[in-house]
């Protein structure tokens, strides 16, 4: 039996390794992906130190990697004529159960959404499965470290900017973290016209990143005018839409703060804390919302992939680095120090 290098996580024991395993066969309806590139996000740093546990997964461990590009390797059987060996693609992040009721008689949006390499194995691997429906093709001019972290670190901040958040062009909007999420939340903020787009950030390093991909203007979270300062520049309306991409409490009690009238904070870095809304009074008399948010709806990766496809976005400046399949470890540890302050770290097979 043909074997290959796969990044595995035990969930009982969160012990992280990467070694041999079966090469997958397709199924009907399936593809194996020769992986040419794989994202390291903080969720896959979140699953080994066991903030995060899969909601889904039906074995006691699972292939990491939710953020996957390369070629097709092998067709499994009802797969449409389309799809060819040899094809550079990228993957879906996850995939409808088909099974809720939501799947099977609303059409509405799933109410058990798997993740790829979360509750399925995913992209740490030299070859991965993947559920035809999930395939998106790519331009040749687009790099495949590029191509890979698409359907997360692009498509879950363009979901929560032009979906859940509805930012408006000349509209003022506010990101609080500018990492791997952060940093691409400004980058589509300035490709859509919200004006003016500020970042909040700890690191200056970050702060700086945050300037060159668009924001109008970077603030510590310490300082202590950082509120008359967005309300200064948004001439006393304060933002209209804010993003909390840190997942850290405190942020979102100072971007609430910062919040114009009917204004909304739109909640995409993941927390196990609780919420907390200091001003309940003042938040329900301004009309302002929090809104929950996770991935992005359907079509939001084919949506970016044309856009670069017509050079209206790239994300060269987004890959900090690239490691060997093997040092998956080294780059999940690198990432949690965020030594040199990466945007993104891709595993290369």
């Amino acid at each position: 039996m043909a074997t290959m290098l796969a990044g595995r996580l035990e969930i009982g024991s969160r012990k992280f390794g990467v070694r041999e395993v079966p090469v997958p066969e397709p199924g009907p309806g399936q593809v194996r992906i020769k992986v040419r590139a794989a994202g390291v996000c903080l969720s896959d740093v979140h699953l080994i130190d066991g903030t995060l546990t899969p909601l889904f997964l039906e074995a006691p461990e699972v292939t990491l990697g939710h953020e996957v590009a390369g070629e097709i390797d092998a067709i499994g059987r009802d797969v449409p004529d389309r799809w060819q060996e040899g094809q550079r693609v990228a993957l879906e992040a996850g995939e409808r159960c088909g099974q809720c009721p939501n799947c099977v008689r609303f059409r509405g949006p799933c109410l058990q959404v798997r993740t790829r390499g979360v509750d399925y194995d995913g992209g740490w691997a030299e070859y991965a499965l993947a559920s035809q429906h999930t395939l998106i093709p790519i331009p040749d001019d687009l790099p495949l470290v590029q191509a890979a972290i698409v359907p997360d670190a692009v498509s879950t901040p363009w979901g929560a900017v032009t979906g859940t958040g509805q930012a408006q062009p000349a509209r003022p909007a506010g990101v609080w973290g500018a990492g791997g999420l952060g940093v691409h939340a400004v980058q589509l903020l300035r490709l859509i016209g919200a004006a003016p787009i500020v970042a909040v950030d700890p690191l200056a390093a970050a702060r700086e990143r945050a300037l060159e991909f668009g924001a109008d203007l970077a603030l510590d979270p310490g300082d202590p005018t950082l509120r008359e300062q967005i309300l200064a520049i948004t001439a006393g309306a304060g933002l209209d839409v804010a993003f909390d991409m840190a997942g850290v409490p405190p942020v979102r009690e100072q971007a609430v703060s910062c919040l114009g009238l009917g204004g909304r904070l739109v909640l995409v870095g993941l927390t196990p804390e609780p919420l907390t809304v200091t001003d309940g009074i003042g938040f329900s008399y301004r009309g302002q919302r929090l809104l929950g948010h996770y991935g992005s709806q359907p079509g939001a990766v084919e949506q970016l992939i044309e856009l670069a496809r017509y050079h209206r976005v790239e994300w060269s400046r987004s890959i900090s680095g690239t490691y060997p399949l093997a040092d998956a470890a080294k780059a999940v540890e690198h990432l949690d120090r965020k030594e040199g302050n990466p945007i993104r770290l891709v595993l290369v097979p």
